[in-house]
């Protein structure tokens, strides 16, 4: 398997990404499992999915493709093995999703990763990411778009950035809580 640097990180990502949109609808809870074991297996470290799949969007599969992830790691406590992408939903008419309407504020934000977390069983995200935009621009086969400089419908996208910079503030103050924890324990074990 060939791999890559995540952006500008030190982290090496397959340059094959395996794709989990369908897992909970047209593919079973077992083919997840047996395409993450053939995945792992084989190399492919990188994994995508988000807090909408399985796919079609139905409010009866809405995060399923996360619970079965968070399955696997359960039962194969591989979690260490996997770079973990996800994505938390754009603005939407379903209500389903934490009432529709717009998705990028630090509410729904917090709510749409904290459940991610729970349904994956896991207590981090390798990469958190914006699942289309909140303005109207071209997307979804729409075209002719034409910017309006009096549209509000959306949150500044400056708004936005600070509220992933919180959500990777608060991680970087568990990790160091972490750390510091696991030092006092290594140390009183060494002296008991």
């Amino acid at each position: 398997m060939n791999y890559k640097k995540l952006g500008s990180t030190d982290v090496d990502v397959s340059t094959i990404c395996l794709g989990t949109m369908t897992w909970g609808e047209q593919n079973s809870k077992a083919d997840g499992f047996e395409q993450m074991d053939y995945a792992i297996d084989n190399g492919v470290n990188f994994w995508d999915t988000a807090e909408i799949y399985a796919i079609p969007m139905r409010e009866e599969t809405y995060g399923e493709t996360e619970n079965i992830i968070g399955e696997w790691f359960k039962k194969t406590k591989k979690r260490d093995k996997v770079i973990l992408a996800t994505k938390v939903s754009g603005p939407t008419s379903k209500e389903y999703i934490r009432g529709g309407g717009c998705s990028y504020d630090k509410k729904s934000m917090s709510e749409a990763l904290e459940k991610s977390l729970k349904r994956m069983q896991t207590d981090y995200i390798d990469l958190y990411q914006l699942h289309w935009p909140e303005r109207n621009t071209n997307f979804f086969g729409k075209q002719g778009y034409e910017h309006d400089s009096n549209e509000k419908n959306w949150i500044a996208f400056e708004e936005i950035l600070e509220n992933l910079k919180k959500f990777v503030d608060a991680l970087m103050k568990l990790v160091l809580l972490k750390s510091r924890l696991e030092n006092k324990v290594v140390c009183w074990l060494t002296h008991h």
